[in-house]
């Protein structure tokens, strides 16, 4: 937007509890990062250590948008949860990307979904 502010969407909650807390932190603009914040209802992909698989996930930000160069808690919904069965942990690094631009890198503080777990 011309005015320096994020674009604005609708954000809906998603009826289910989210499947993964976490931190992230949002590449700084000059850095390659986006030019907006992180805001509750992207929707973007992210690598979770398997190589060449990205997987997307709808983000929520509870204590507010996350700027580019800064830090922030996230609420994530996995899209097709059933594919990370046992593979993701708590202290787990992943990068949210953009096609193959990473915007943002994160840290998995808490696996809320029992189902994730229990692995397969």
């Amino acid at each position: 937007m011309s005015d320096g502010t994020s674009p604005t969407i609708a954000y809906h909650r998603p009826p289910s509890e989210p499947d993964l807390e976490a931190t992230v932190a949002a590449v700084p603009t000059e850095s390659g990062g986006r030019r907006y914040a992180l805001f509750s209802g992207y929707r973007p992909m992210h690598a979770f250590g398997v190589s060449g698989t990205l997987y997307d996930a709808l983000h929520e930000y509870p204590d507010g948008p996350v700027e580019p160069g800064q830090s922030g808690r996230a609420l994530l919904w996995l899209l097709q949860p059933e594919l990370q069965r046992g593979a993701i942990f708590e202290g787990m690094e992943f990068t949210v990307q953009e096609g193959r631009r990473v915007v943002a890198r994160g840290r998995v503080v808490k696996v809320l979904n029992e189902d994730l777990r229990r692995g397969v």
